[in-house]
């Protein structure tokens, strides 16, 4: 078998793996909580999932690289739709995710907690 670098499967998983933090390896080194890929009936990748914590600041990573400036020197509408984001993908149900948020934000817990009651109309 070709190593996954080589491997045309892999190669079209790996965005979708590093878009979730995670790490790909050989399918011999799966541990017990790693998600084995298979085609066409070989074991072709193994997925190793970050922590859900690793995973935040990931996420967070990702969208200040999105839009090229630390998160923290946003405007607050966009803040806003930052929180709206980080929301949809269940940020806020990671422990201590709002601190996470808001420390990344540059703001309190209390205004991450109006954005998030602002969405829902409260």
């Amino acid at each position: 078998m070709t190593g996954i670098a080589d491997d045309p499967f892999a190669a079209a998983v790996r965005p979708l793996v590093d878009a979730m933090g995670g790490e790909m390896l050989p399918p011999g080194l799966a541990g017990a909580d790693d998600v084995v890929l298979s085609w066409e009936g070989e074991d072709v990748v193994a997925v190793r999932l970050p922590q859900l914590a690793e995973s935040l600041d990931h996420i967070l990573a990702a969208l200040e690289r999105k839009r090229g400036v630390p998160l923290a020197e946003l405007d607050r509408k966009a803040k806003q739709e930052v929180v709206r984001i980080l929301e949809a993908r269940g940020a806020f149900s990671v422990r201590h995710g709002v601190e996470t948020v808001a420390s990344a934000l540059g703001v309190s817990r209390f205004t991450v907690y109006n954005y998030l009651n602002r969405e829902k109309g409260v």
